[in-house]
């Protein structure tokens, strides 16, 4: 018999990303139910981890933190894992955090993993889902 436990990813694979060479090991979330859950109920988050929502086309984004326990920081990625922007989201707050514009990716972290990096808005994250640009 199996039982899930609601404070870990479901099966989620995981994709290792790198900003600003700090390392990073998020779940990929990309569909409907994998969005919608998030890291809803999650208790803790361990450093260097994430969760990675991936959408097939660029699309406004809000994200809130109904029904999550954990302070965290999102970054809006454009296709190339360009940082559009970043916020804070305070547990359990109803309060929206939007892209501004359309993005793929968008990537949630302990709150202040970002800042304490030293990664901000502009600066781009490598994976191998963001997309390369070579001239040609």
């Amino acid at each position: 018999m199996r039982h899930h436990d609601p404070h870990r990813p479901r099966n989620l694979p995981r994709m290792h990303l790198s900003a600003g060479g700090h390392h990073l090991h998020a779940w990929v979330a990309r569909s409907a139910e994998e969005h919608a859950l998030g890291l809803m109920h999650r208790q803790q988050l361990g450093d260097g981890e994430g969760m990675l929502f991936v959408w097939d086309v660029p699309e406004r984004k809000s994200f809130w933190m109904k029904d999550t326990p954990l302070p965290l920081s999102v970054a809006f990625l454009e296709e190339d894992g360009t940082i559009v922007r970043l916020a804070d989201m305070e547990p359990h707050s109803l309060e929206g955090h939007a892209s501004g514009r359309p993005v793929r990716f968008v990537l949630e972290v302990n709150q202040g993993w970002f800042e304490d990096k030293g990664i901000a808005p502009g600066m781009r994250l490598d994976g191998p889902c963001f997309a390369t640009t070579t001239g040609s």
